[in-house]
């Protein structure tokens, strides 16, 4: 029995195990592709005319077949049949039966080689560009939402202890300029991945002079692979992207990690909407932040999936291997995490209910130790030392089990004599943060420069090219 029927069947004169064609097969994840597959095709089959490989009848039917491939997918009727290894043979097995051998012409020059790398990098730019979009949208709520909020203060945390009177906006923008990095990250790698493949063969390149300079046109790709042995197996750009999605799920996990902290009755700085919420099967009173936690676990699948497909790659030899057939599981999944995560994300943020007064409530005497030190400085005082004088003076208070806020002037004198009654302006929160005012910082000028800056890059960056 021959496996002719295969693109690769001709020279096998016995049946494939059954197990080993379902283990060899990718067309039930792969088959997301289709669309990128024919495009790729009517790419190339106007490569093959070019080069008379083809005549232009020929080429009509070829396209109009694809044409037809194409709908039954859109329509969700297309057929997937036993010995459908993987999309491309899906989509040239239907191609023949639609128009006859003419269709077996389309693979002329053409491996499964260079047609997957093709068809990954053509997924690949396409769904980056939702991603994007998605990334975008949280930043924008980030974004709107500081603006609306920028007047509430709370404690800011260093080792997870109390450190210095912050803007609950500096401190959703800080999870915003994260995430503006990630986007930017991302296009970068879009950018990358935007190399003509198509043309390199199985490995040696085409041998019928075919036009890669007008594939790149058509396909709207940016540059053409320099090298038919690399860039049959060159996934560097799912490598990226599996790192990428990694690194945001660390940012994001961080950011579910300190909402579900301050949710705590201990904090209880917001409250998540119900909307995102589930109860206890055991405890009636409780409120957990299940979706939090998803997003905060489903981080380590992204790492999971990073780690396992460089595991992969480290010890294949040069150009195409079987095993690289992992690359598409792992990125399609990635890809799925992650709309998840971030539209959940969004929504979280969209309708999270804050506690001003319990942030602000929050603030105590000892965070301000710092000002004490920064008073002196503006006293002429060198920061070492006055430093030092705003430990002696909260050892003080201690001494006495007093905060430090209720020193007496005669306390602080007894300290330094560059203390003066003015000291005890110190003590207001708001005056405190306003002294940040450089730029990062979390005074009012410099967080509403923040907002002005992410509002003009979200315009630019995004809304022109996305």
């Amino acid at each position: 029995m021959t496996e002719g029927g295969k693109l690769w069947g001709g020279r096998f004169t016995g049946a494939i195990d059954p197990i080993m064609e379902k283990f060899n097969a990718s067309i039930q994840f792969d088959k997301r592709m289709w669309k990128a597959d024919i495009e790729g095709s009517k790419a190339y089959v106007l490569a093959l005319e070019k080069t008379n490989l083809v005549t232009a009848d020929e080429r009509e039917d070829i396209y109009e077949g694809l044409e037809k491939v194409r709908h039954e997918w859109d329509a969700g009727t297309f057929e997937i049949k036993p010995g459908d290894e993987d999309v491309h043979t899906a989509n040239e097995r239907r191609l023949k039966e639609l128009i006859g051998p003419v269709g077996g012409k389309l693979h002329t020059g053409r491996s499964r080689n260079d047609q997957v790398a093709t068809d990954m990098r053509l997924w690949f730019i396409d769904r980056s560009k939702v991603l994007i979009k998605h990334v975008a949208e949280l930043i924008r709520v980030m974004v709107e939402r500081a603006a609306v909020e920028i007047d509430i203060l709370m404690p800011g945390y260093t080792h997870l202890q109390r450190a210095q009177p912050i803007r609950w906006s500096h401190w959703i923008l800080s999870y915003a300029v994260m995430l503006q990095r990630d986007v930017e990250r991302l296009q970068q790698i879009s950018t990358r991945a935007s190399t003509l493949v198509l043309g390199s063969g199985a490995l040696a390149g085409n041998p019928f002079d075919i036009d890669r300079e007008f594939l790149r046109q058509e396909l709207n790709l940016q540059r053409i692979s320099l090298n038919s042995l690399d860039a049959v197996s060159d996934r560097d750009f799912i490598a990226e992207f599996l790192f990428w999605g990694s690194l945001l799920g660390v940012h994001l996990s961080r950011w579910a990690e300190d909402l579900i902290l301050y949710s705590t009755k201990e904090f209880n700085f917001v409250t998540l909407s119900d909307a995102y919420s589930t109860g206890s099967s055991l405890m009636p009173q409780k409120k957990n932040s299940d979706s939090l936690e998803l997003i905060r676990g489903r981080a380590g699948r992204l790492y999971g999936n990073c780690t396992s497909f460089m595991m992969a790659l480290k010890g294949i030899p040069s150009t195409y291997n079987k095993d690289l057939q992992e690359d598409k599981e792992a990125m399609f999944d990635t890809y799925d995490t992650l709309c998840a995560i971030l539209q959940v994300a969004t929504g979280v943020l969209s309708t999270l209910k804050i506690h001003p007064d319990k942030m602000k409530g929050a603030l105590s005497p000892d965070m301000l130790a710092t000002d004490i030190a920064y008073y002196l400085v503006r006293k002429g005082l060198p920061f070492r030392e006055a430093h030092g004088m705003a430990g002696l003076c909260v050892a003080l208070a201690e001494k006495q089990n007093i905060p430090v806020s209720q020193l007496s002037h005669k306390d602080f004198h007894s300290v330094s004599s560059l203390f003066e009654e003015d000291v005890t302006k110190v003590w207001d929160y708001d005056n405190s943060v306003e002294q940040y005012k450089a730029m990062g910082g979390t005074a009012k000028s410099s967080v509403l420069a923040q907002i002005s800056y992410l509002r003009a890059w979200l315009d630019e960056a995004i809304d022109e090219k996305h």
